[in-house]
């Protein structure tokens, strides 16, 4: 009675809507049986998105674009709103999941060469989903509205005043107004909230329909190159001939790795927590550290890195180029070779900029180049590095801790790394070298020539000069 029942409710809501006949065609279609684990990159990335989409419409209920609220709406929602806590940390934590998975799934289909003929609108509407969800993910972290977005809306709006011609007008528009206000927090919630994931949703409906129509490549071998006037006709008669369908045969495959990837979102959500917000955003704060969130970080890095003389074609000219080039790389090879082996130069290219991104991104984690602010105070000297010494020495330790130089030089593995560390400057450096190199500074170290006494100078010299590993002597003192 009750499966009859069942039965008559779905044989009435599909003649009234025709859901099955819309969606079965779609679940059933038959993909090449050489599908396999390659291929769910993509559906875990679209996983991600629809997480994005429900948990930030639970936030969205919650959170308050307001400058003088932003922020402490987010520590609300943390401590107050029932596993507020944890409904942040998954939509932070998916955000970043979800750029990682649409990064291998673009990656996977640059390797096997998925966007030659006659896929190459396929690719041009995925290279827009990419830097959609970078903008995602860079509104969202506005959306925190911390020290870390407010120092990285300022550069953002110095790098956009730099467009020749419109640079203040992009800048304003940018910022909603001159400066960085509450008008800026509401007009990148906007983009956050309404603008960029309805344009996401319409283009993944549409990255979908393009996969359906071109269907969904084979794996490359070689010796089976594309060739334009045949490959259409050869790829139907082989997937009719030796195809599965999507659903189950494919499907299952995609349903294990989102249902793991599911699960350790929610694991790392749990033990991490929620990302941010960081100090509350205050532009008198001039010693703060900011940096941005785990996909900017390469950028950040290679930001910091490159001199100034190129940094104009480093911010707009390189990220322009570097998107052209990757809306023209289906019409400048859409034939040809697919397999990985018959194509070297291409893989090079994907393995050089994986370990670029790769080095940058540790760059930008450390960020060496930044000075330790609080170096001086948060850590004291070491107690083996007293010990034997004499009392001027000693008095030397002392005027290096309060001198502020392990903001910048580490010891005992514990300080800043924009200096090189001061555990073996002893052995590297004479005396009268020392103290050159204290008065007079030299490369990024300043000079302290007039901020320490001769007395001050000789003592901390003194103390660096017993600096060096027992098995190799002292450096030639002249003092």
């Amino acid at each position: 009675m009750i499966i009859s029942l069942i039965r008559s409710v779905a044989a009435w809501c599909e003649d009234r809507t025709g859901l099955g006949a819309l969606i079965g065609p779609i679940l059933t279609h038959k993909v090449p049986k050489s599908a396999t684990w390659w291929y769910v990159f993509g559906s875990a990335t679209l996983m991600f998105f629809m997480l994005q989409v429900v948990t930030g419409i639970c936030l969205a209920t919650v959170y308050a674009p307001s400058a003088s609220e932003g922020w402490n709406n987010l520590h609300y929602i943390d401590s107050s709103v029932p596993y507020g806590w944890l409904l942040r940390a998954i939509h932070g934590w998916s955000s970043n999941a979800m750029i990682v998975m649409m990064v291998l799934h673009m990656g996977q289909v640059f390797i096997h060469a998925t966007y030659k003929f006659p896929r190459e609108l396929t690719w041009i509407v995925g290279v827009v989903l990419c830097l959609l969800t970078f903008g995602l993910a860079f509104t969202g972290q506005v959306m925190r509205w911390d020290q870390d977005a407010y120092w990285g809306l300022g550069i953002g709006a110095s790098i956009a005043e730099r467009i020749p011609l419109i640079g203040s007008q992009v800048r304003a528009l940018v910022l909603g107004g001159p400066i960085i206000s509450g008008e800026t927090l509401n007009r990148f919630f906007a983009l956050h909230v309404f603008v960029l994931p309805g344009l996401m949703i319409g283009l993944v409906g549409w990255h979908l329909m393009l996969v359906l129509r071109h269907g969904i490549s084979e794996m490359p071998r070689a010796g089976e190159p594309v060739v334009r006037s045949t490959y259409r006709a050869d790829f139907e008669k082989r997937v009719h001939a030796t195809g599965v369908p999507f659903w189950p045969d494919a499907a299952k495959r995609d349903l294990v790795f989102c249902g793991l990837a599911l699960i350790a979102l929610v694991v790392i959500a749990m033990w991490n927590g929620p990302i941010g917000p960081g100090g509350i955003p205050d532009p008198t704060i001039i010693d703060t550290n900011p940096r941005p969130d785990l996909p900017f970080l390469w950028i950040f890095g290679a930001v910091s890195l490159i001199p100034p003389s190129i940094e104009v074609f480093a911010f707009l000219i390189a990220p322009a180029l570097l998107i052209v080039g990757l809306f023209a790389i289906p019409f400048f090879g859409n034939q040809g070779e697919r397999a990985p082996s018959k194509r070297p130069i291409m893989i090079l290219g994907v393995v050089l900029a994986s370990t670029a991104v790769g080095v940058l991104t540790f760059q930008g984690a450390t960020s060496p180049w930044s000075p330790v602010m609080d170096g001086w105070s948060a850590l004291p000297t070491p107690t083996e590095y007293l010990a034997g010494r004499t009392p001027l020495e000693r008095s030397g330790a002392t005027v290096l801790q309060f001198a502020q130089c392990r903001n910048c030089h580490s010891l005992g593995g514990e300080g800043g790394l924009r200096g090189p560390p001061l555990d073996d400057v002893g052995g590297r450096l004479s005396y009268d070298q020392l103290i050159r190199q204290v008065q007079q500074g030299g490369g990024n170290m300043p000079a302290y020539g007039k901020n320490l006494s001769s007395a001050q100078t000789d003592a901390v010299v003194r103390f660096l000069s017993t600096l060096h590993p027992s098995n190799r002597p002292s450096a030639k003192t002249g003092g």
